[in-house]
């Protein structure tokens, strides 16, 4: 079945963000370092910063 450009990117906008489960990464936000949920997560430090932005603007 052939889809438009359009449908593509819907489907690939609905992907979770970085593939990881978000409740998990809240419950431990507050507990850890940016260092140790960039490498318990298997992000870099950047997008463990990115992410949090994400999260707060919600």
């Amino acid at each position: 079945m052939r889809s438009s450009m359009r449908q593509q990117l819907h489907h690939n906008s609905l992907n979770p963000l970085f593939n990881m489960d978000y409740h998990n990464f809240v419950e431990r936000e507050g507990q850890n370092t940016n260092l140790e949920l960039a490498s318990e997560f298997g992000l870099s430090l950047r997008d463990v910063k990115l992410l949090k932005s994400k999260l707060n603007r919600n």
